[in-house]
C-alpha cells in the first residue's frame, strides 16, 4: 500500500461540521482530520472503512462511540449506519471501540453557542465555530446532553454510504464491472446476474482502497429503518438476563475491592486503623486512596464487610454542615455582586413592576441524586508501562488523561473498555471510581482490581443535581401578563464537574439559567437573570441539568401571573408564544389532552407546561385528581419537536421514561446534609415513583424542524411544573418547592 493511500484511509473526513469554526483556532488545523484509530494493529483481511465500521469475516460492525446506558443509543447508532450500508439491523454487531478523539461529540458546542451569542446570525454561527473548534481540538469523546441522534444522524449515514461505495468499488475491481452497475442489498454487493458477493468476502480487497467520499445521502422517501419501529439490539439479551453490565464484568486473576470513604463527602481522612479488618476472612489488603480507605478482597462481599471494620479518623466536609446554611447561601446571592448572566432582557422591567402591583414568589428545588439501579464499578489493572479499564463510562477519552496522570504512564497505553451501564441519568460523567481502583491497582502491580462501590456509598457520595432557587417578580394588566422577572440562583454545574477534569470553562455558566432565559413567549417587559452562587456541595450533570429545575421555576413563575391575570394557562400561553415550532407544540399537547381549561370538575385539576431545552420544544398536560387520600396522578400528555424521530418505540420509551422520573422526583425525592453528610444512602429514604403511581403517559413525536434533536433530557423539565398547576387547579394549593411531598400526600 502506498504511503498517500494509508494517509488517505486514516483520515477520513468524519463530519460536516468541519467547515465550520476554523477561525479562532486555525482552519488548517480545524480541518485536519483525526486518524482512523480502528486502523491501529487491525488484522490481515479485515477492512475499518470508516472510524464507524468495522468488516471481517463475522459480518460488519457498528463501532459505537457514545454510550449505552439503557437508553438504546446502541440500536439507534447501527440504524442510521444500515440505512445507507444496506444491511439489516440483525445484521450489525456492535463494538463500543476504543476511545479517540476521532469520536469527539460534534453537537456539544450547541448550547453553550446560543448562550454566548442568543439567536441566529453570523456571531451564532462563530460562537458555534468557536465552541466546535475547541471541543474537537480537546478530542471530546463524551455521551451526554442528549446529543448522540444529533452528533450521529448525519455523521453515521455517511460512514455507512462511504463504506458501501468502498465495498462496490471493491467488487468493481475483482468482476470488472462498473460500480455503476452493481447494487447492494442485504449485506452483500449484488452483480447484474444476480451474483451476491458478501461483505465479508470482500472486506480484503475493501482494506486496500481509499474510501469513497462524498457519497450523496439517500432522500428520506428511501429510508428503510429510519422512521419505523425497530426492535432494540439488546432486547433479547436483556430479556433473559444475558447482557454483561459493568458490574457483571470479570477479568481472569482478578481480587474484589470497595472503598470506605469519608462520610463527609470530600472532606479529607487523618488516619485509620485496619487491623481488624485486616484479620478478617478473604481480605488482602486494606491501603490508602484519596480521602478513604480502600479494602481489598477475595469477593465483594468479604470487602464490604471488611470495610465496616476500618476505624477512620476523618476531617470535616468543605461546605456548610446544615440544610439552612445552603439555602442561606442562595438566598444571598441575588446581588449584582453575583451576577452572572442576563441573556433575556425586554421592554423595560422597572418601569412595568413600578407602574403596577407586584406579584411575586420565591421558588426551591433540592439536591438530588442520581441512584442508578446499578452501582458504579471498575476493573483497573496497572502493568509496567500500560494500564487496563473496564468500566461503563461515558468519557472515556476524560478517563484516559487522568489515569495517565496518576500513573505516568502514556494515555495512549491506557486500554479502556467501555461497558453497559445500568443506567447513569449523568452519574457516570464523573470517574472517581476508576481513579479510586487505579490508585489501589498501583499498590498491587499486575492484578486487576475490581472496585465496586455499596449501594450506600454510591448514594452518599453521588455527585448531585445543583441546589436551586428562583425568585419571581411580575405585574399582569387587563387580564394579560404585562410583565415577568425571574432571578435564578445556584452554584455553578460546569464549574464544580468541569474542575475534577482539571478545566474552567470560561464566561458564564449556560446551566444557571437553562431552560429559562430563551423560552418562546413575548412578554412585553421580561428579564431573566442568571445569579453564581459560591460554591457548596459539589455538584455534577443530572438529567437535564440546569434546565430540570429551572422548567419548574420558569412556568410554575408565569402560571402565578397567568392566574393573578384570571387568564387560562394554555390559552394564555399561546398568546404569548413567539415561536412557530413552540406554538406547534403547544397545540398538539392542547389537542391530546382535550384542553378545556385547568378546572377539570370537583377535585380534579390540569395544569400545562412548555420547556425548550436541548433545542427541543417539549409540552406537557398532567391531569390529577384529590383524592381522599392525596393526590393521584391520572395522565400526562407530551408533545415533543425533534425534526425526525428515528424510531418511535424507543422514542416513546425515553420520553415515558423522563415523566416518570421527572414527577417522582418531584413528588418524593431529595438528598439533604447534616454535617456534612447526605442523610439519604439508600432507596428507602430516597423513593421515586411507585409502578401504581404511575400515570397513563401518551407521547407524540413531532417533525415539523430541522434539524434532529434528542429526546432524552427535553421531557424532565416541564413535568413538574405541569404537575405544581395541575395540583393548584384541583385543591388551591400552590407548591414553590420539590419535593412536593413536604407539603402534600400522594395516592
Amino acid at each position: 500500500m502506498s504511503r498517500i493511500g494509508t494517509l488517505a484511509r486514516r483520515t477520513f473526513l468524519v463530519g460536516s461540521v468541519a467547515i465550520a469554526g476554523g477561525v479562532a483556532f486555525g482552519i488548517y488545523r480545524y480541518r485536519t482530520p483525526y486518524a482512523n484509530p480502528l486502523l491501529e494493529n487491525l488484522p490481515e483481511g479485515e477492512a475499518a472503512i470508516t472510524p464507524y465500521v468495522r468488516i471481517d469475516a463475522e459480518g460488519v460492525t457498528l463501532i459505537t462511540p457514545r454510550a449505552d446506558k439503557g437508553q438504546g443509543v446502541y440500536s439507534v447508532q447501527a440504524a442510521l449506519i444500515a440505512e445507507e450500508l444496506d444491511i439489516e439491523l440483525d445484521q450489525i454487531g456492535v463494538d463500543p471501540g476504543p476511545p479517540s478523539p476521532a469520536y469527539w461529540n460534534t453537537a456539544l458546542s450547541e448550547e453553550a453557542a446560543a448562550f454566548v451569542a442568543p439567536g441566529g446570525g453570523l456571531m451564532n454561527a462563530a460562537a458555534h465555530g468557536a465552541f466546535d473548534a475547541m471541543i474537537k481540538f480537546l478530542g471530546m469523546q463524551v455521551t451526554g446532553g442528549s446529543t448522540t441522534v444529533p452528533d450521529g444522524f448525519v455523521k453515521l449515514r455517511r460512514a455507512g454510504a462511504s463504506a458501501r461505495e468502498t465495498l462496490k468499488l471493491a467488487a468493481a475491481n475483482r468482476t470488472g464491472i462498473a460500480p455503476v452497475d452493481l447494487r447492494t442489498e442485504a449485506g452483500a454487493v449484488l452483480l447484474p446476474d444476480g451474483t451476491r458477493i458478501s461483505y465479508s468476502a470482500l472486506a480484503p480487497d475493501a482494506a486496500g482502497l481509499d474510501p469513497v467520499q462524498d457519497v450523496p445521502l439517500r432522500d428520506p422517501s428511501e429510508w428503510r429503518l429510519i422512521g419505523q419501529p425497530m426492535q432494540r439490539l439488546d432486547i433479547l439479551p436483556k430479556s433473559t438476563g444475558t447482557l454483561i453490565y459493568g458490574i457483571d464484568c470479570a477479568v481472569a486473576g482478578m481480587l474484589h475491592a470497595t472503598v470506605l470513604l469519608n462520610p463527609a463527602q470530600t472532606g479529607p481522612i487523618n488516619g485509620f486503623d485496619a487491623s481488624a479488618a485486616e484479620a478478617m476472612r478473604g481480605v488482602r489488603a486494606v491501603v490508602p486512596v484519596t480521602g478513604g480507605v480502600g479494602i481489598v478482597a477475595d469477593n465483594t462481599w468479604r470487602a464490604f464487610q471488611a470495610a465496616g471494620a476500618v476505624q477512620a479518623d476523618w476531617g470535616p466536609a468543605p461546605f456548610p454542615a446544615t440544610m439552612a446554611a445552603h439555602w442561606d447561601s442562595l438566598a444571598a446571592a441575588f446581588t449584582k455582586e453575583f451576577q452572572d448572566s442576563r441573556n433575556r432582557d425586554d421592554g423595560d422591567v422597572e418601569a412595568a413592576l413600578a407602574a403596577g402591583q407586584v406579584i411575586e414568589a420565591e421558588y426551591r428545588a433540592p439536591y438530588l441524586a442520581h441512584a442508578p439501579l446499578e452501582p458504579i464499578s471498575a476493573i483497573v489493572q496497572v502493568n509496567a508501562d500500560s494500564v487496563e479499564v473496564w468500566t461503563g463510562t461515558q468519557i472515556p477519552r476524560f478517563i484516559q488523561t487522568n489515569i495517565s496522570a496518576l500513573t505516568g504512564i502514556d494515555a495512549e497505553n491506557i486500554h479502556v473498555h467501555v461497558l453497559y451501564m445500568g443506567g447513569s441519568f449523568g452519574h457516570r460523567l464523573e470517574d472517581e471510581v476508576v481513579k479510586q481502583a487505579t490508585e489501589i491497582a498501583m499498590q498491587m502491580p499486575g492484578i486487576p482490581i475490581k472496585l465496586t462501590y455499596s449501594r450506600e456509598e454510591d448514594m452518599t457520595h453521588d455527585f448531585t443535581r445543583q441546589i436551586a432557587m428562583a425568585r419571581m417578580r411580575g405585574t399582569v394588566r387587563d387580564g394579560q401578563v404585562e410583565s415577568y422577572d425571574l432571578g435564578i440562583a445556584m452554584p455553578s454545574v460546569i464549574g464544580s464537574q468541569m474542575a475534577r477534569q482539571g478545566l474552567s470553562p470560561p464566561g458564564p455558566d449556560s446551566q444557571i439559567v437553562a431552560g429559562a432565559w430563551d423560552q418562546a413567549f413575548a412578554i412585553p417587559n421580561h428579564r431573566v437573570t442568571g445569579y453564581r452562587a459560591p460554591d457548596l456541595a459539589p455538584l455534577s450533570s443530572w438529567r437535564s441539568v440546569g434546565a430540570s429545575s429551572n422548567g419548574f421555576f420558569y412556568n410554575t413563575g408565569l402560571d402565578e401571573l397567568i392566574h393573578a391575570a384570571g387568564a387560562d394557562p394554555m390559552e394564555e400561553r399561546l398568546r404569548l408564544c413567539n415561536d412557530d415550532l413552540a406554538r406547534a407544540t403547544l397545540e398538539a399537547v392542547r389537542d391530546m389532552s382535550g384542553w378545556t381549561g385547568a378546572d377539570m370538575g370537583e377535585n380534579r385539576g390540569r395544569g400545562v407546561a412548555l420547556t425548550q431545552s436541548f433545542g427541543v420544544q417539549c409540552a406537557e398536560v398532567v391531569e390529577v385528581t384529590n383524592t381522599d387520600r392525596g393526590i393521584r396522578i391520572d395522565t400526562v400528555y407530551v408533545a415533543a419537536e425533534v425534526g425526525t424521530v428515528v424510531d418511535p418505540i424507543n422514542f416513546e420509551n425515553l420520553v415515558q421514561g423522563g415523566v416518570v422520573w421527572a414527577l417522582g422526583h418531584a413528588m418524593n425525592c431529595e438528598i439533604t446534609y447534616r454535617d456534612g453528610i447526605a442523610e439519604q444512602d439508600n432507596y428507602h429514604a430516597y423513593e421515586g415513583m411507585r409502578l401504581y403511581q404511575c400515570p397513563r403517559i401518551i407521547v407524540q413525536g413531532l417533525e415539523n424542524g430541522d434539524p434532529v434533536r434528542g429526546i432524552g433530557e427535553p421531557p424532565v423539565p416541564p413535568a413538574a411544573a405541569a404537575l405544581s398547576g395541575a395540583i393548584f387547579a384541583a385543591t388551591g394549593q400552590r407548591l414553590r418547592e420539590m419535593p412536593f411531598n413536604r407539603f402534600i400526600d400522594f395516592v
